[in-house]
């Protein structure tokens, strides 16, 4: 029996609503009337983040988006482009495969310890950064930086890694001979696992940042399961205070929480 000649074409879209997005655009090549039910908009509503609405709304120039596209085009859209939100400090997208959500901690939305001290870190702007300002550590013998973002705005019974976003300077120094350690926890906790991160290690060290191919580096700063959401501040930090040399040159786009594969 022809399932498309047997169910409505609404009935269709509903039972692909509950599969994936990955599933809907192979769905949308079998056939004319699969095509229409896998790219309607009660399809796709169904794979963005229920908030969605209030996300976009809270964004510095893209609110316009709720109207202007279609429910597919503005998944895919917020999947490749990120939008800028809470008055320029986070970024927000969308994972591909999945449709859970991603946020980007900008250098203005950073705590940064010293950060008001002459000569020790400057606030700039770089053509490649999604946000109108990066951090940039100009002399610093101790180093203490974080990110929090609340919990209950992250996808649930989702396993986020936490992800430091940086480049360095053409004149940098420092990092290559002190380690910085980074923790990721609740607020009010001490749960975190400690890594030592090696953010510029020489010629002849394993090297764990990766290129994003955006212009920026990252280095996996921990991970973190968001269970239920809850009222809790997920803290992502940096910390080095025990330093003999000044460091110079870190360049901080931001800290990202993004689902991983697990």
């Amino acid at each position: 029996m022809d399932i498309t000649i047997a169910l409505p074409a609404e009935c269709i879209s509903n039972i692909i609503s509950l599969t994936t997005p990955r599933d809907a655009c192979r769905l949308s090549v079998v056939s004319r009337v699969f095509r229409s039910a896998a790219d309607s908009d009660s399809a796709w509503e169904n794979f963005l983040p229920s908030d969605y609405k209030q996300i976009i709304s809270n964004s510095v120039s893209d609110s316009s988006l709720i109207t202007s596209l279609s429910k597919k085009d503005l998944y895919f859209h917020l999947c490749h482009n990120p939008i800028i939100i809470n008055n320029g400090t986070m970024s927000f997208a969308l994972e591909p495969e999945s449709g859970k959500k991603c946020y980007m901690v900008g250098a203005r939305g950073h705590s940064i310890a010293g950060a008001d001290e002459p000569y020790t870190w400057i606030l700039t702007s770089l053509p490649e950064s999604r946000f109108p300002e990066v951090a940039k550590v100009n002399s610093v013998w101790w180093f203490n930086v974080k990110a929090m973002i609340e919990t209950k705005i992250l996808s649930l019974r989702t396993n986020y890694g936490a992800y430091l976003v940086f480049k360095f300077a053409e004149s940098t120094s420092g990092f290559e001979r002190r380690p910085v350690i980074s923790r990721v926890y609740i607020e009010g906790s001490d749960n975190g696992l400690r890594r030592s991160l090696l953010l510029d290690p020489s010629r002849n060290m394993a090297r764990l940042s990766q290129d994003r191919g955006d212009g920026w580096m990252e280095i996996e700063m921990g991970e973190f399961f968001n269970e239920n959401g809850g009222d809790g501040i997920l803290v992502c930090s940096l910390l080095e205070f025990d330093s003999y040399i000044a460091m110079r040159g870190l360049i901080i786009q931001g800290i990202e929480l993004r689902p991983t594969s697990d």
